[in-house]
């Protein structure tokens, strides 16, 4: 049986002892491997191209270029690239920026070593590294940043979510609220396999990148209470 690659992680910080800290916690794992480290944002856009990394955790106070640009640029260069954002409190307007630029989830600095290494592994699966109820309370917070009746690009219908069949759109509204896949298998009497099978659904007719982008995007359209 062929053992999977290791996840390659690029760590971002502008403290070398932190770095090392997080590289210490990350090269016990079998599964994970520190292929680069950033001391600032632009030395992260780089490695982002030449280190080919998996995972990107990445600090969001840094001189010159900060985490949120710098994800804003990575990003943009490939629109796949998996960023965790790295802060100090997790209601953060730096992690509420760093989700809007474009990454997976943030964590606190303080995460314990067990919860680091969960999250770099659901963000490498494709998955989110934060609840979707943190979400939820995050826009629910920076609500005003949002913009109102954002334009809905191609659909003449004028409905953002029209691709959407009846069950996705519930299952998105469900995503919006802040409900895990069980709560949502529940609420819906489906098993949990269907509702991971309709997230997915629903994140690929809205091009979204994970449930986090998706519980933005339902806020950004209207499409849950603010």
């Amino acid at each position: 049986m062929t053992t999977p690659a290791p996840i390659r992680i690029l760590l971002v910080d502008d403290q070398a002892l932190v770095r090392m800290g997080f590289r210490m916690v990350l090269e016990a794992e079998d599964d994970l491997v520190v292929v680069g480290e950033a001391s600032s944002g632009g030395e992260a856009v780089a490695l982002a191209v030449d280190a080919a990394p998996d995972v990107i955790l990445m600090d969001v106070r840094m001189p010159s270029l900060d985490g949120i640009e710098a994800t804003r640029r990575i990003v943009a260069a490939d629109p796949h690239a998996r960023i965790i954002i790295l802060t100090t409190f997790d209601l953060d307007e730096y992690a509420f920026g760093g989700l809007r630029a474009g990454a997976s989830g943030f964590l606190l600095k303080d995460a314990r070593p067990d919860e680091l290494v969960s999250a770099i592994r659901a963000v490498a699966a494709g998955d989110a590294a934060v609840s979707g109820r943190v979400t939820r309370a995050m826009l629910s917070l920076f609500a005003d940043r949002l913009p109102r009746d954002r334009p809905s690009g191609n659909d003449p219908s004028g409905d953002p979510a029209a691709a959407l069949t009846p069950r996705e759109r519930e299952i998105l509204l469900a995503m919006a609220a802040g409900l895990s896949n069980g709560e949502i298998a529940e609420r819906f009497f489906l098993t949990e396999s269907t509702v991971k099978t309709h997230v997915g659904r629903v994140l690929a007719k809205l091009q979204l990148r994970d449930r986090v982008h998706a519980v933005i995007f339902a806020y950004e359209h209207g499409l849950a209470e603010r």
